[in-house]
């Protein structure tokens, strides 16, 4: 373990850190570099410790400019020589395990951007710890997604063999599944890799592996013995295209506004959706109405072919239209198609608003009706069999498709003389997102888990504290699933994911019982135990679990439960996945584990936003602004975009008639394709976003913008290999800056870069990783190459002394920044990080100074509104700018003299003049451009002949003093006003009030030297 010597506890949170791994075996991405060279005559320079390089050693090792690919591939080529060479002892850190497990994504195709930020955020969260000292296990996997992965297959098949999997039968199915998932999956393992995340691939899990499989059955046949699973018939979500019933996370639910034709599986023709009709069912023995119509109850309804199998009429016992039959015993309704009468019910959660206020009750096919039904004990009715096909007991509408059947139904209402009205209505309607079919609400035989006292004591980890949820909004989501949760259907009809350990025990007597075993043999034996005789027939449930049952489990199961050697490895000191299934996947792990291992999988949850475009808009195919990692990390033509859509269109992924949509959203999108940032800059783009929001959008040119921030690092770096290389000396040899007279420019960037690791510290303890990363950039684009680099130019080009305290603070800073960047950019930290010492000594909180940090930002200030002025103006090194500066006051004059050389370097001008504000106001005639910079000093310009200042010039910058004037007053008024205030007087501290006074005189002083400059023009 390496101690860091002298390192500020305010800094960094710990004060022991394990060293990031220091490779032996040098790699450049230079070809023909150098290897690393020896020192041996020690020589004291300016107070620095270095030593002397011989001339054969100056050679400088680092490619001219940042390039991707090849540093990532000698990343990936040190990796692999590192893992060649002898391991470290395992003691060498002795922090203990922090446990990780990645989210698995799903074998249906290759990594999305939602992917590469839940691995990214681990990924750096791993590394950190790796830098902490902890030995980070962090489990990889893919998940076998039984119905997203039988639709994609079964839409292949379709496309290369012309074949339904009905047709091909559930072995062979099966096999095509398992060659595509191998196929797939490795595919899958590889984007992870390229991604740079340090996971423990020799723990690498697949759902339906071995292990997996077995843990599972375990599982299920635990809790069926202890009652908590149990087989019923129930509502569920049904696709008649997938033929399964499906979770509510797989159901999309779209908002209809007014009547729209969509297009729905096995139609030839759209279907129309968003009206309401209203029909009549006539009252048995009812009244003759004077009109001599017989008396009738017109319900509302938006899905009048499931009329044949309505049981009732409802209506609210408080609503006055129906009121005169709240005295009535009973209340007959004549069926409009079958031979029977249905009762009038009473119930409050009937909506009057809602049509005419009177509702058909169809429990077999609407979740509403199903609820009110068992409250009135209605005996259920099914309409459509399991494909969405009208039952052959309605004869007259038998084996018709729901949707035509739909109009026929219509017709004969009307025809009857029974239809009222048809007018148009919002709607929501389920679309099964796997098969774009809409929802068919069905009852039939299911699997169910008993949650409420799983989801009790899951949420007692909450309320007791044990149990902390980033960002705490989410707390309440946590409360509301878990407080109304119910029972989980757990079963799928489906062929592909693990068929459920239950047998179906038929006695001689044709009864029938059902056991949970882990094999046949094991389920024979209890079957005899059941019945007490041999006389019995045995048949396996031919249905599959839910794929979140087997996921749930993967905290202990992928630590080798139901095994006792499992709790070497549980739980878990983080679980970080995406909002979205904070119910359908955390919350069930956290039950499953309770109730399993009786200890919770983990006492943290980091839960991060859903990845959107640079709009804000979801990432779909019907857009065409899906991207995937790689294209962003390798670029992309506009054509090889296309030709992946046309790809995915081939394999099945996504429809053909969704082709055309997807790249003509593409095209819009990417003009020109897809620029190669590199996986660091997608890496930093991704962490730049407060992960914790809701949604975070994501700008393929924002990850662009970071590749050539990266570069001015890269770029950084060459300056200081060269600059040591001109001064004799190797980086590797400064070891301490400790009792070295740094001037000032030298003290300020260590400040900031004290200041950005405390920052970097912070934001890992409450996993703000979007301030880390603008600190890290701020530190390295402005403070360090922009602001002090060009600082150190001419020192380093004159070999001055001051030019060696200038390279030790420049490879101080790239040492302890780049370390501090290795989790988010580990391609070109790695790299870079060869070329510097890794520990040099520093007392980073002496150099925090506050009033020296005011002092240089008020001179880089200056520096900027001159930049800006020259810009405007397009002036350049050949117009010969000579700058002068008006001192405010004494003190101004002070501090501008100290920084007088560095004001001329950044400003780029010939010379820098300094004098007092002339009270003569005739200054002003000899500058061709002027403005002011804040407290300190207005300042002036003069060019060369070269440059005509034209009256159009200078109206423009009467304009821009105007504007900046306007906006000086206006701050200037806002900050009189709240020391006008009693209350503020009242309550605001000593420190704040000379805060605000302050700023009124700076103010105050710098609109009057506008005001005299512009009126001396």
């Amino acid at each position: 373990m390496q101690i860091i010597r002298n390192c500020s506890s305010k800094l960094l949170r710990h004060k022991y850190l394990c060293q990031p791994r220091v490779y032996s075996l040098y790699y450049s991405t230079l070809k023909g570099a150098l290897p690393p060279v020896s020192f041996k005559n020690q020589v004291p320079v300016g107070g620095l410790n270095i030593f002397s390089i011989s001339d054969a050693d100056k050679k400088l090792s680092l490619a001219a400019g940042y390039k991707p690919r090849p540093v990532e591939n000698a990343y990936w080529e040190r990796e692999e020589r590192q893992a060649n060479l002898p391991k470290a002892s395992a003691s060498s850190c002795r922090r203990g395990t922090y446990r990780m497990l990645l989210p698995p994504p799903n074998v249906t195709g290759n990594l999305h951007l939602g992917h590469a930020l839940m691995a990214t955020v681990q990924d750096v969260i791993a590394r950190q710890r790796e830098q902490l000292g902890y030995q980070v296990d962090w489990i990889p996997g893919t998940d076998h997604a039984g119905i997203a992965t039988q639709v994609v297959v079964e839409r292949t098949i379709a496309a290369s063999q012309a074949k339904t999997r009905q047709e091909l039968g559930r072995a062979a199915f099966l096999d095509e599944v398992w060659r595509w998932k191998a196929e797939k999956g490795a595919g899958i393992v590889q984007d992870l890799r390229q991604l740079g995340c340090k996971l423990n691939w020799q723990r690498e899990y697949f759902t339906m592996d071995e292990q997996q499989a077995h843990a599972v059955n375990v599982a299920f046949e635990r809790l069926f013995d202890e009652g908590l699973i149990h087989r019923r018939h129930s509502l569920v979500n049904w696709s008649t295209t997938l033929r399964s019933a499906i979770s509510d996370i797989e159901v999309d639910v779209v908002d209809i506004k007014e009547p729209i034709e969509l297009a729905v599986p096995g139609y030839e023709h759209n279907v129309l959706f968003g009206r309401i009709y209203d029909f009549a069912y006539r009252v048995v023995d009812g009244e003759t109405l004077p009109d001599g119509s017989v008396e009738e109850i017109v319900v509302s309804t938006t899905r009048p072919e499931t009329v044949l199998g309505d049981v009732a009429v409802a209506v609210h016992p408080l609503d006055p239209r129906y009121i005169k039959y709240r005295n009535i015993d009973q209340v007959k309704l004549k069926h409009p198609f079958r031979d029977d009468t249905i009762p009038l019910v009473f119930d409050i959660a009937v909506d009057q608003e809602f049509g005419t206020g009177a509702v058909k009750i169809t429990p077999a096919h609407d979740k509403f009706d199903f609820e009110l039904g068992n409250r009135h004990k209605l005996q259920p009715r099914q309409v459509f069999n399991e494909t969405g096909h009208v039952l052959d007991e309605y004869s007259e509408f038998k084996g018709i498709p729901r949707f035509e059947a739909r109009e026929l139904i219509v017709n004969r209402l009307e025809e009857m003389d029974l239809l009222r009205k048809v007018r148009s209505h919002t709607m929501q309607l389920p679309i099964c997102s796997r098969s774009k079919d809409v929802i068919e609400y069905m009852i039939l035989p299911q699997w169910f888990l008993k949650c409420k006292d799983l989801a009790k004591d899951a949420l007692s980890e909450l309320h007791s504290g044990r149990l902390q949820i980033l960002p705490p909004s989410f707390e309440t989501e946590w409360e509301r699933w878990l407080q109304d949760s119910r029972d989980w259907c757990i079963s799928r009809q489906l062929w592909w994911g693990h068929q459920v350990p239950a047998y179906e025990v038929i006695d001689s007597q044709r009864n029938s019982q059902w056991v949970a075993a882990l094999n046949e043999t094991a389920a024979r034996q209890k079957a005899k135990q059941l019945i007490g005789s041999e006389e019995f027939t045995l048949k396996r449930d031919p249905d599959v679990l839910d794929t979140w049952f087997s996921s749930s489990l993967l905290p202990f199961s992928t630590a080798g439960w139901p095994e006792e050697s499992y709790k070497e490895r549980y739980p878990l000191d983080i679980m970080q996945t995406g909002h979205d299934i904070i119910f359908f996947w955390v919350a069930r792990m956290m039950m499953m584990g309770l109730k399993l291992t009786g200890e919770a999988p983990f006492q943290r949850i980091l839960l991060n936003g859903i990845v959107c475009d640079a709009h804000g808009r979801k990432m779909s195919k019907s857009l065409g602004n899906i991207v995937a990692p790689q294209q962003v990390v390798q670029g992309a033509s506009l054509e090889s975009l296309k030709a992946g859509l046309e790809q995915s269109c081939e394999a099945g992924i996504i429809k053909p008639a969704e082709l055309k949509t997807s790249t003509a959203g593409m095209t819009k999108m990417f003009p020109n394709g897809i620029q190669e940032c590199g996986t660091d800059a997608l890496r930093f783009t991704l962490m730049s976003h407060n992960i914790k929001s809701h949604f975070i959008s994501f700008d393929v040119n924002a990850c662009y913008t970071n590749k050539l921030f990266l570069n001015k690092i890269w770029q950084a770096m060459r300056f200081t290999l060269g600059s040591a290389k001109g001064l004799g000396v190797s980086l590797h040899q400064f070891e301490t800056l400790e009792g070295v007279n740094l001037g000032i420019w030298d003290r300020w960037i260590i400040g900031r870069l004290a200041e950005t690791l405390s920052v970097c510290s912070q934001s890992y303890s409450n996993y703000n990783f979007h301030l880390a990363t603008a600190a890290l950039k701020t530190f390295f684009y402005q403070n360090l190459c922009d602001t002090y680099l060009e600082t150190t130019k001419t020192a380093i080009a004159n070999h001055t002394v001051d030019a060696y305290i200038h390279v030790g603070t420049l490879t101080a800073c790239l040492s302890w920044g780049l370390q501090a960047m290795a989790p988010y950019t580990p391609f070109v930290a790695s790299e870079l990080l060869q070329h510097v010492p890794l520990n040099i000594e520093l007392k980073l909180s002496e150099y925090k100074d506050e009033k020296l940090d005011e002092e240089i930002n008020e001179i880089v200030n200056i520096c900027q509104n001159v930049r800006q002025i020259k810009s405007r103006n397009e002036i350049s090194k050949r117009h010969q700018p000579h700058l002068s500066l008006f001192a405010q006051s004494t003190d101004s004059e002070g501090v501008l003299r100290r920084h007088l050389p560095q004001i001329k370097v950044l400003t780029r001008c010939e010379d820098v003049e300094l004098e007092l504000l002339d009270e003569s106001e005739k200054i002003s005639k000899q500058l061709s451009f002027f403005s002011t910079a804040g407290a300190l000093c207005s300042f002036g310009l003069k060019v060369s002949d070269g440059l005509a200042v034209t009256a159009e010039k200078r109206d423009e910058m009467q304009l821009a003093n105007t504007k900046k004037l306007k906006k000086l007053v206006t701050e200037l008024q806002r900050y009189r006003m709240r020391l006008d205030n009693e209350a503020f007087q009242l309550m605001a501290d000593k420190n704040v009030k000379t805060h605000f006074e302050t700023k009124v005189k700076e103010l105050e002083a710098e609109i009057n030297s506008l005001t005299r400059l512009a009126v001396s023009s």
